[in-house]
């Protein structure tokens, strides 16, 4: 039986299409970011990091993006992979997570792919930040630096995310043309910005992701965009700057730029990345897309939805 209910909800989630916030120099903001960043060395390191798991092989990589913080990562393979050259899966995690253990991504080295987790800085990993903040800032990370674009937090973990792909593609284990993008909120909001940027990722799965549509998130979510808006509450004088600056990094002004196949999914009860932001981007996505809606769900990737990933990669890498 259908609820009609949910189909009409569906149906205007679909044809969903607010006004875009494009600053006129987005164009020459991102252009001028990444030619700034493409020649920045990686200064990466790795080290062997033995786990309990014989069938697995688990490296400690660390790495530069922005600047010179020592940006953490764990580099996975099947133990029996020798150097053959295998899909890859990078991965990006959830706001105030971090790239655990290698022990949880084993359902993508048993697929027989090898994964690079990194952590986001200055969240809950092993990574630091030695980003500079000249104003103050709400609780948590999403505020530093967010009256100025070149300054802001997002700036500098796209750049992190950006040459976290570019560290996996180069290395000699892995298939440069078979690289995906996997993150879920957060994460999610990565795999679709650094899937508009980056001319490396061959496919992407962007689950309940975030940076989406962010003016109308910055007013009912509850996500990491509640910070932004405590700052303004505390700095109302700082509203419109603050929304210029998120504007650049609004998935809503950059999602037609993606050219590569890409899974999102997308919770109907989700109050932190809210179907209307979700949609708002997917919709702007002009590459082959699907968008897995559960319509009962909330801000969480369920069993169900973790099954179609895999096989999503799969259909895609073999």
């Amino acid at each position: 039986m259908i609820s009609h209910a949910i189909a009409r909800r569906v149906r205007e989630l679909e044809q969903y299409a607010p006004m875009l916030t494009s600053p006129v120099d987005l164009d020459e903001f991102w252009e001028q970011t990444l030619q700034q960043f493409r020649a920045k060395p990686l200064s990466a390191s790795m080290e062997e990091c033995p786990t309990p798991m014989k069938a697995v092989r688990s490296y400690r990589v660390t790495y530069e993006g922005f600047d010179d913080t020592p940006l953490s990562g764990w580099y996975i393979r099947p133990a029996d992979a020798d150097e053959k050259a295998l899909p890859c899966i990078v991965i990006f995690h959830g706001y105030a997570g971090s790239k655990g253990y290698p022990e949880d991504y084993t359902q993508w080295v048993s697929m027989g792919y090898a994964v690079f987790a990194m952590d986001v800085r200055g969240q809950g990993g092993e990574t630091g930040s030695r980003m500079p903040s000249e104003f103050g800032m709400s609780s948590g990370w999403m505020s530093q630096g967010i009256l100025d674009k070149n300054t802001f937090y997002y700036r500098a973990i796209t750049v992190d995310a950006l040459k976290a792909i570019e560290w996996a593609a180069a290395q000699p284990g892995v298939d440069a043309s078979r690289i995906a993008t996997y993150g879920g909120s957060q994460g999610g909001g990565l795999v679709l910005i650094t899937s508009a940027l980056s001319e490396i990722p061959a496919i992407a799965v962007a689950n309940i992701p975030n940076m989406c549509h962010m003016d109308f998130g910055i007013l009912n979510s509850e996500s990491s965009l509640k910070e932004a808006a405590q700052f303004i509450s505390r700095y109302p004088e700082h509203f419109n700057q603050v929304l210029k600056t998120l504007s650049y990094f609004d998935m809503i002004n950059l999602a037609d730029r993606i050219k590569i196949p890409i899974l999102v999914s997308c919770g109907l009860k989700d109050v932190v990345c809210l179907p209307e932001t979700i949609f708002a981007a997917y919709n702007r996505i002009h590459s082959e897309k699907d968008i897995a809606v559960y319509p009962f769900d909330g801000h969480y990737v369920s069993p169900h939805h973790n099954r179609r990933t895999m096989e999503f990669i799969q259909q895609h890498f073999g």
